[in-house]
């Protein structure tokens, strides 16, 4: 009997001391993905920091010409050609290169002759150069301030008490609902527009006077189209699909959506596309020189026409479908702007004149 305690006990043991060695080497199998995954990010570090300027070095030694050279004459003008300058300047080891994609407007020029300075560039050899590093910097810097400047609305408050605040919100009535006075400053015609309540001022505070200059510029720039977004969201049935492609696309729920609201978050929409820099591609594509709120709110227009339409073929089956439908609409809208030669070219009136500035 003791015999078999005895083996018992051995046996036990033993599979003990297994599971350690099992535990031991699963830790120690752990530690060498994590060492090789840390060795891999030095080398790439390295290879970044010391291999690609050696790499530089030789290009322009082969080619005669910089990096910033080789960049604009061999890459055409527009997103493409504009993000490798501003790529190539931030990484740059010189801190004159680095600097210029934040200078002030005015002392672009100024900074384009001292860097082509610094590069040994003579610029009655190459004056076609200067000329494509003026055009790319005023769009970063001008990108970077249009950021500034949708970020001070964005912050700025609706206030009932600033009259121009209020100015522009019985505007946004009027070019809405042209044939529909409005009763009252406080009420429940508000609703008619899409606004939760009896007063629109509770409604901004996301978006703060963003939104409501969005939607300002696209009734008052675009008013037949906005009109017609806003009856469609009332009545969608009433929306320029045909009876057989409502048929087609089985659509026979047709949920309509709050106007005012949904132009607040899409106008969180843009403002998120904008500071994240995936606007880039769009704005350098369209904008010859420096982007300007009006560039924004065109595109603001644009993309309250695509979630328009997108909204109807998607077909939800209640308004608590909203965040799903915005969040595929987004992915898809990122998706495009992902092409280098893309450009959210719309065709309605608010969009005339900047699309060839």
């Amino acid at each position: 009997m003791s015999a078999l305690v005895w083996q018992r006990q051995i046996l036990k043991r033993f599979l003990e001391g297994a599971a350690s060695v099992d535990r031991i080497w699963r830790v120690h199998t752990g530690t060498m993905k994590h060492f090789l995954r840390m060795l891999i990010q030095v080398c790439l570090y390295f290879y970044c920091k010391f291999l690609w300027r050696c790499l530089k070095f030789v290009m322009r030694k082969l080619t005669g010409r910089c990096e910033l050279q080789r960049i604009c004459y061999n890459t055409k003008p527009g997103a493409s050609r504009t993000m490798k300058i501003e790529t190539s300047l931030r990484e740059s080891k010189s801190k004159l290169l680095q600097t210029s994609v934040s200078v002030h407007p005015d002392a672009i020029e100024k900074t384009i002759e001292d860097i082509m300075e610094l590069k040994k560039i003579n610029p009655d050899i190459n004056p076609q150069l200067g000329i494509s590093l003026q055009a790319c910097l005023l769009q970063i810097v001008g990108y970077r301030n249009l950021i500034a400047d949708v970020e001070k609305l964005r912050r700025e408050p609706y206030d009932s008490d600033n009259p121009q605040h209020e100015e522009m919100l019985l505007k946004l009535w009027k070019f809405l609902k042209p044939n529909t006075p409005l009763e009252s400053r406080i009420s429940k015609q508000w609703c008619e527009i899409g606004f939760q309540g009896d007063d629109p001022k509770t409604d901004f505070r996301g978006m703060g006077l963003l939104g409501l200059y969005n939607l300002q510029y696209f009734a008052e720039r675009d008013a037949t189209a906005a009109q017609q977004v806003l009856s469609d969201s009332l009545h969608p049935k009433c929306s320029k699909f045909s009876k057989a492609e409502w048929e087609k696309k089985r659509m026979d729920k047709a949920i309509g959506y709050s106007f005012a609201i949904v132009g607040i978050n899409i106008t969180d929409l843009a403002y998120n596309l904008l500071v994240s820099g995936a606007l880039k591609t769009h704005f350098y594509n369209i904008a010859p020189e420096a982007p300007t709120l009006s560039h924004f709110q065109q595109t603001f227009c644009y993309l309250m026409h695509e979630f328009h339409k997108f909204w109807i073929e998607e077909d939800p089956m209640d308004i608590m479908e909203f965040n799903r439908v915005r969040e595929k609409f987004r992915k898809r809208i990122i998706k495009q702007l992902q092409n280098p030669d893309m450009a959210l070219c719309p065709h309605f009136a608010a969009s005339e004149g900047l699309i060839n500035m």
